[in-house]
């Protein structure tokens, strides 16, 4: 009997550590992630129609983001700011990334001078190219 009321303790503590895990592991509830991404969506949209951005900018800037949601909060904020006589605001900073891609250190190019090249060396350069051209 001991045994049974452990084995049911242990599995109830692990049962309601899913949540705190899943949250952890990144892991969501489709349901409360799609209800998030869309309002995002919505306050995204409103904010691109104040800083006077086009919607289509909006989509491209923000793909991950639905465009239903987008569009909602753009169209919303437009009426508001027709009705209340609001003008644009100029952007002050660029786009943010999407998530995901990183940002690739450019390497500072190597400095090569035609001077200092030799004849023999541009042939060596040349030659990959054309046995590159006459395989099959």
């Amino acid at each position: 009997m001991l045994k049974r009321i452990a084995l049911l303790t242990l599995v109830l503590l692990t049962l309601n550590g899913c949540d705190q895990i899943s949250q952890k592991l990144g892991l969501e509830d489709p349901g409360k992630k799609e209800a998030r991404l869309e309002t995002e969506g919505k306050a995204v949209g409103s904010a691109c129609r104040h800083s006077g951005r086009a919607i289509e900018d909006c989509y491209a800037i923000y793909s991950w983001l639905p465009k239903a949601g987008i569009f909602e909060g753009w169209r919303e904020m437009d009426a508001y700011m027709r009705e209340n006589k609001i003008e644009s605001i100029i952007p002050q900073l660029p786009p943010p990334e999407p998530p995901g891609t990183t940002k690739r250190k450019k390497k500072a190019p190597v400095e090569t001078s035609s001077e200092t090249s030799s004849p023999a060396k541009e042939e060596a350069a040349g030659k990959p190219e054309e046995k590159a051209s006459t395989k099959h």
